[in-house]
């Protein structure tokens, strides 16, 4: 899943993107308003973190641009505001919760956990692919009754690999959705990562569902469900 996160403070913004990635999430951070509306109309993001203290354009600004660009988004609003009128008035511009500064990691990313799941954008919490599932909401992936357990890269790489089965990707595709960049100098890397995944996924089953397509990438066999 891709979260967008904007947040004024430079610091805390980067606390935020390796925290989300830690827990699997593809992060793209920003710290001007005008940058994260940009954003959201470029790119198809699962969730949005918005700092209502942005600079250039007032947060509250940026929430009305975002929420009527895409209306689905879920938003979680990060604040110093506390009385309650405040909040209302976020609630009603569109925000579909909020968190207080200063706050607890842990409690951020369980009400963006808690957003995700009732989401009507996102109904595909759980991709299946013959044996292999993965819940793009736990974070947790399973082959039959086998646990495994991924790298945040890994399970980014498996999760757009599980959403393109049956068809082949490019090492080029992987490096512009996986790593975000758009440029061949990290093919080499993918294979890496890729070797890493089939040791994991494919371990100890008959049936090997990471094929390479040489010349071309790689693709995930087997029937969605």
């Amino acid at each position: 899943m891709r979260l967008l996160v904007a947040e004024n403070d430079s610091a805390l913004g980067v606390f935020l993107q390796r925290g989300f990635g830690a827990e699997h999430y593809a992060v793209d951070l920003t710290q001007s308003g005008e940058k994260a509306k940009s954003m959201v109309r470029e790119r198809d993001y699962d969730l949005a973190v918005l700092d209502l203290s942005l600079p250039k354009q007032e947060g509250l600004a940026v929430l009305q641009d975002v929420r009527a660009t895409r209306q689905q988004l879920p938003i979680v609003i990060l604040t110093n505001r506390s009385p309650v009128i405040d909040r209302v008035e976020e609630l009603d511009m569109g925000a579909d919760d909020f968190v207080l500064k200063p706050f607890s990691f842990s409690e951020l990313s369980a009400r963006v956990r808690a957003l995700l799941r009732r989401s009507s954008r996102t109904p595909e919490i759980t991709l299946r692919v013959e044996d292999l599932e993965l819940n793009r909401v736990e974070h947790s992936v399973r082959r039959a009754d086998r646990a495994i357990e991924l790298t945040p890269k890994e399970f980014s790489l498996l999760e757009f690999l599980m959403r393109n089965a049956g068809r082949r990707v490019t090492r080029s595709e992987i490096v512009e959705r996986v790593w975000n960049l758009s440029c061949d100098t990290m093919t080499n890397v993918v294979d890496v990562y890729v070797n890493y995944l089939r040791k994991k996924v494919d371990a100890g089953s008959d049936k090997k569902l990471i094929q390479t397509i040489r010349g071309v990438g790689y693709q995930l066999n087997g029937r969605s469900s």
